[in-house]
């Protein structure tokens, strides 16, 4: 789930190293903590992950040895065999005039692409818009191939959703920008950095086809397939609703798969954030707000042969004085037939209000929801908060959390966030 201007702590001092602190194990049962972000030098607030060649690799959207100011970030990597976590760049080392020319405040994570990680800054570059750069895995070198806002904003700006890579091609959404100031799907060539808008946003009337695209692109047989947070048929004022689309790429034609909002109090759902994940033809997904119970988010399924939108679980049927069964969910993995997630909120205990957040699992057969980590369920959250990209190695998962994870000594506010690892106990 992206974390739009989203703004924690800083750093100071620039170079790129290997921390020597030593790994960190600190949960005892399910789910163990690999590495406890320490504030500055080594970043804040991780967003995620990926897999290459059993090497974990991911950006913090804050912090970094190159950042005096707000914001910055870095690209690290962790051994998950020993937790050793080493910081590879970090964002704002090119601070000329207080303008982070080399990007500012990663989001959306990583993708990997002929020996090299390209990742999506919300601010910096050229324009202070936002940038795609790539690092390169063998010379550790960044660059940056497209600052946007080149062209009036039209080019699209602020991206957060992350990449996909399609036959070379790099795409994403950008939720601001384009022709209308609401959003962008484009491509760009990472060889020769020139970018495509392939869609504006809020070219229909009352924004219908959408507004705010944020949550990533998935490639299912040559059509991408994406959410917009806002807007849609059932929302004239453009305010929450969304839509689900898709985008041929061999005719470049865009089409509006559903409006949320269709029902009562969006009981189908309501601000979708996130990515989609295929499983069996039927596209799954999950929404912020909405549902049947106490607009706590929902876990949808959609079949594009039929443009059927279904409710697989609405959140927050466990309440008392918080959602036991989580709340606002995002980012969804699809594992031997089930659904696995994030909720940053619900089973809280004191020191969270609306809840540490869970790891998930949802049956798309049965509707049935389990539980299968309550975060800050240690001393000082030392096992982490608010979690974020999951994902699944050889039957165990891993993940980020962008706050909790105290260490002594190297303490944030609310914790800088963690590297964990939860077993399947299925």
């Amino acid at each position: 789930m992206n974390r739009m201007f989203l703004r924690l702590c800083t750093g100071a001092i620039a170079c790129t190293f290997a921390l020597q602190f030593p790994p960190t194990a600190t949960a005892k049962g399910p789910e163990t903590v690999l590495y406890a972000f320490r504030k500055s030098p080594d970043g804040r607030a991780p967003s995620g992950m990926i897999d290459v060649s059993g090497t974990f690799y991911g950006t913090t959207s804050f912090g970094g040895s190159g950042c005096k100011g707000f914001g910055c970030g870095t690209v690290f990597e962790v051994d998950p065999a020993t937790g050793a976590e080493t910081v590879l760049y970090s964002f704002c080392e090119k601070n000329r005039k207080k303008i982070c020319t080399d990007g500012d405040v990663p989001e959306g994570g990583l993708v990997a692409l002929k020996g090299k990680l390209y990742s999506e800054t919300e601010l910096g570059g050229a324009y202070q818009a936002g940038t795609v750069s790539s690092f390169d895995l063998k010379t550790h070198k960044e660059k940056i191939v497209h600052s946007f806002c080149a062209k009036d904003c039209t080019d699209g700006s602020y991206p957060d959703g992350g990449l996909t890579a399609v036959n070379g091609v790099l795409y994403g959404t950008t939720p601001f920008g384009g022709a209308f100031n609401k959003g962008t799907i484009f491509s760009l060539d990472p060889a020769t950095g020139e970018e495509t808008v392939l869609y504006s946003f809020c070219s229909q009337q009352n924004c219908a086809d959408g507004d705010l695209p944020s949550g990533g692109l998935l490639n299912v047989k040559g059509t991408l397939y994406g959410t917009a947070g806002r807007a849609g048929a059932n929302c004239p004022n453009s305010m929450q609703c969304g839509t689900l689309f898709s985008l041929d790429l061999s005719t470049g034609v865009e089409t509006t798969l559903y409006s949320f909002c269709s029902q009562q109090n969006c009981a189908d759902g309501n601000e979708p954030a996130s990515g989609l994940v295929d499983l069996d033809g039927i596209l799954y997904g999950a929404t912020v707000t909405g549902g049947a119970y106490h607009n706590a988010g929902t876990v949808f399924a959609f079949d594009p042969n039929s443009g059927t939108e279904t409710v697989v679980y609405s959140f927050c049927q466990t309440f008392k004085t918080v959602c036991k069964d989580g709340s606002n969910p995002g980012n969804l993995i699809a594992v031997n037939g089930k659904l696995y997630g994030t909720a940053s909120g619900g089973k809280a205990v004191v020191v969270c209000q609306d809840g540490c957040g869970t790891v998930f699992e949802v049956d798309p057969a049965t509707g049935a929801e389990t539980v299968l980590y309550a975060f800050c369920s240690q001393k000082i959250c030392a096992d982490g908060t608010l979690p974020d990209g999951l994902f699944d190695m050889n039957g165990t998962f891993y993940g980020t959390t962008s706050e909790g994870g105290h260490y002594d000594g190297h303490r944030c506010d609310f914790g800088c966030g963690t590297v964990f690892a939860l077993e399947k106990t299925d």
